[in-house]
């Protein structure tokens, strides 16, 4: 149990409070009994402490002293103290050190802020209180494991890691011992209960010259081990950089690293991994506890209890004033994969786009601008932030096909938008059927060109996502455990950058059905297969990413990935008369190329068999003779008969090459033979409408 010394003002109401806490209130925290009670301490006090229920601390009560300096408690306005009847003679503030170094009040805790108080969105936020006010809840679960005397590995981004290490081993109560460098940055104690490895009065010192910085971090990693005390913590902030961040065989730095921690067993750890790199198992087996902190929370708990969403409270007053319609709630479909770092990021950037101009009056109430014509909306802030996640992916775009640019196939895009529906809404479904509810992903399949990549833009942009494409040999790699890896990090930014759709084209090159043989490269498929298994089994409906392969040969696609629990197959087949006249018209005014009715009807006839992409090209070739190749040539019915004919002749030719051709040699043996025609002259195909007819 963690004591303190307080000098209350009252301490009569202070003592029956605190007595009575532990029948009638068991969940009083110090700050609650603060807030109501005012009080000092004899020294500086951590503001992880406000959060601890008072009957998990030994309060000790002092009376006053004139000689010895009293520190207000973290976050209370001192007023409120002056207010109060001071325990001193002197006055109310007398002998209290209110230098920043002993006890200034600083508003560090979030739970101070207008949000925790229940009073809406804050006035103004940073980053670090953003993220303790998110995962408040796993920052306590962690803290409470540590209390207890259990290792903890928390797996999260490392954006996150700076804010989280020493807010969780604070809140822990005991001394932390942060593995850093001697001229690192910030490797100063950050408190009295903590040293920085390397630091004057911390440890390190014995690092040795060369073998470059992973080697002094791992020698001060063993000095810390082998140095702490039964009570303290010691911080890893990057224990997948020092164990090589492979999954592969266990590497000579892996190695060493789990020799070091395994060296004292009742060493208590706090570490932390990303979720892009791996670290052996052997290591991970050295921790009691592994937490995950990924994802957003839907809503937040305030002091008072009560559950606000996280797009109130991790949005600022101003932010929410400026987009007209701004919903709090529906913003959390656009954000659960942001980690609450790059939400603040991605808020700011939103919030710069459309900022008030220059000598415009804002209204303070509201962040609303007076004069300005007009105001950017809700809609305006899910474009900003699927810009920003592009803009800060390596891969990942924001499409911009909408399912009217695709001519025809209404079937299919009925199907699509049923399971879009119950995508964007899964927020609003029951917490037990979401997960049974909403998709993982779709396989389109069929013939060449007939628009399968088009329609996964189209249900990215549907859903107001951000899209890669990935080719199925991209993800292959020759290094034993490099394609999983691979698969695993695509997957980490596609949550990122949430709501997001993967489309893996060519997917029966990597999620070809398993085999039982032997040889390297059966090996090495049927491991991608069985990551893209564990990825899918491992989906979050309230993170919104799809899956969509698309390949012209289903037929080799393992079956666990055609159960109707992961992937539902959907066919897109060549068009029929119907596409084939909307593919038409969409392309014919694409290409700005002026077709009568009849003549939509003619040549939908005549592309008969054809794909979406050969009917494409027939107006893409024809607009390309007026502009650049026959300025003075239309693209008229005839030109257009003249494209189809070159397109039929060219298919001919490419089928009439595949023939074999069956002969015997001298010896009476059989021989197959490939005959290689000449080209074909090209021929028009006549396309006849009401008003024209125009022969071969």
């Amino acid at each position: 149990m963690r004591s303190l010394t307080l000098v209350p003002i009252d301490p009569t109401a202070f003592q029956d409070r605190y007595v009575l806490a532990e029948i009638d209130e068991p969940d009083l925290t110090l700050g609650e009994l603060l807030a109501d009670l005012p009080a000092f301490s004899l020294t500086e006090l951590d503001p992880a402490y406000l959060d601890v229920p008072v009957r998990r601390l030994d309060l000790k009560l002092a009376a006053s002293d004139p000689s010895t300096a009293l520190y207000p408690p973290p976050g209370l306005d001192l007023t409120t103290l002056a207010a109060a009847r001071s325990p001193r003679d002197s006055g109310p503030a007398s002998g209290v050190d209110t230098a920043p170094d002993a006890g200034t009040v600083d508003v560090a805790d979030p739970a101070e802020r207008g949000v925790a108080a229940g009073l809406g969105h804050p006035e103004t936020l940073s980053e670090r209180e953003a993220v303790l006010i998110a995962h408040d809840m796993e920052i306590n679960r962690a803290a409470a494991y540590l209390e207890s005397g259990l290792s903890v590995l928390v797996r999260c981004e490392k954006l996150l890691v700076e804010h989280l290490a020493h807010e969780i081993a604070g809140r822990s109560g005991r001394p932390q011992r942060t593995l850093r460098l001697v001229g690192a940055a910030g490797s100063g104690s950050s408190g009295s209960d903590s040293a920085a490895l390397g630091a004057p009065g911390g440890f390190g010192a014995a690092t040795p010259l060369g073998g470059g910085r992973r080697a002094e971090l791992l020698a001060a990693l063993q000095t810390a081990v082998a140095d702490a005390k039964p009570g303290d913590v010691v911080v890893v902030p990057h224990l997948d950089l020092l164990a090589g961040g492979t999954d592969a065989a266990l590497t000579s730095e892996a190695r060493e690293l789990t020799d070091v921690l395994y060296e004292r067993s009742a060493c208590v750890l706090l570490a932390f991994t990303d979720p892009s790199l791996v670290i052996p198992e052997v290591l991970a087996n050295r921790f009691a506890v592994r937490l995950s902190i990924e994802i957003l929370p839907r809503e937040v708990a305030t002091r008072s209890g009560e559950r606000v969403p996280v797009g109130r409270a991790l949005v600022t007053r101003a932010e929410a004033g400026l987009f007209d319609g701004f919903d709090a709630t529906d913003l959390y479909k656009y954000v659960a994969g942001m980690n609450a770092v790059r939400l603040r990021n991605a808020l700011r950037f939103a919030y710069h786009q459309h900022r008030p101009a220059i000598g415009e009056q804002v209204d303070p109430a509201t962040g609303e601008t007076i004069s300005q014509a007009r105001r950017p909306t809700f809609a305006d802030l899910r474009h900003e932030l699927r810009v920003f996640k592009a803009r800060t992916s390596s891969s990942f775009e924001v499409p911009n096909v909408p399912f009217s640019a695709i001519g025809g196939y209404d079937d299919v895009k009925a199907e699509l938008r049923r399971a879009l529906t119950i995508v964007g809404g899964a927020v609003d479904l029951p917490e037990h059927l979401r997960h049974d509810l909403v998709p993982r992903g779709f396989i389109f399949h069929g013939p060449p060109g007939t628009g399968k990549t088009l329609f996964a833009k189209a249900v990215a942009a549907q859903l107001a996502a951000t899209i890669l494409v990935v080719s199925g040999p991209e993800v292959t790699d020759m290094y034993v455990g490099e394609s999983e890896r691979k698969v695993r990090e695509l997957f980490a930014e596609a949550r990122r950058n949430a709501p997001a759709v993967v489309v893996f084209d060519e997917f029966d090159s990597i999620a070809a059905r398993r085999t039982g043989r032997d040889d390297g490269g059966s090996r090495a498929g049927n491991a991608i297969v069985a990551q893209l298994l564990t990825e899918l089994d491992g989906f979050r409906p309230e993170v919104p990413v799809l899956i969509i392969g698309t390949t012209n040969r289903i037929d080799l696609i393992d079956d666990a990935l055609l159960r109707p629990s992961r992937f539902r197959p959907i066919r897109i087949d060549l068009p029929d008369p119907e596409a084939r006249r909307e593919i038409v018209r969409v392309h014919a005014e694409h290409f700005g190329i002026a077709v009568s009715p009849a003549l939509v009807d003619a040549v939908a006839r005549a592309t008969e068999g054809l794909n979406g992409d050969e009917i494409r090209s027939v107006f893409r070739d024809g607009r390309a003779d007026e502009l650049v190749g026959n300025p003075g040539r239309r693209a008229d019915a005839r030109r257009l008969g003249e494209l189809i004919g070159a397109l039929r002749a060219a298919r001919q030719q490419r089928e009439q090459e595949r023939k074999p051709r069956l002969g015997r040699s001298g010896d009476g043996q059989r021989r197959v033979t490939l005959v290689v025609t000449p080209s074909h002259t090209t021929r028009m195909v006549p396309i006849v409408t009401d008003g024209e007819s125009v022969a071969p």
